[in-house]
């Protein structure tokens, strides 16, 4: 009988420990993105990215590239990075979503599943190893 209370115990510890981690998660990510915006956009960032630009354009026109080729295919260089950012600061904002299909949403639950079945099981065999000694 008093086994029932101990794994209750133990699930509800588990349930507890789930809570502290999304919410350490919930905090720590918008921190995060948000540090990268700031990073994104820089004064020393925007300078990066013009000498990245420069130096991507003198690549292509050393190589031979037609100016316009050339031009075009920089402004598609520098448009990754503005989409980035753009990306970035949507998500930071909490405007952005990240859409992915029906089966890889399925796959990601299924992992998330199995690794907290496996926490879970990691737990409960040290604790049966704790009530052994």
């Amino acid at each position: 009988m008093s086994e029932k209370p101990a794994k209750e115990k133990t699930v509800s510890e588990d349930a507890e420990e789930i809570k502290q981690i999304l919410g350490a998660v919930s905090t720590e990510i918008p921190a995060l993105i948000r540090s990268i915006i700031s990073a994104v956009f820089s004064e020393d960032a925007g300078k990066s990215m013009g000498r990245a630009a420069a130096a991507f354009y003198k690549e292509l026109k050393d190589s031979g590239m037609p100016d316009n080729v050339a031009v075009k295919m920089t402004e598609e260089y520098i448009g990754v990075f503005t989409g980035l950012g753009d990306l970035l600061k949507r998500v930071g904002q909490g405007k952005g979503k990240i859409i992915i299909g029906e089966e890889k949403a399925k796959e990601i639950g299924e992992e998330i599943e199995k690794r907290i079945k496996e926490k879970l099981a990691e737990r409960k065999k040290a604790e049966a190893e704790e009530e052994e000694e």
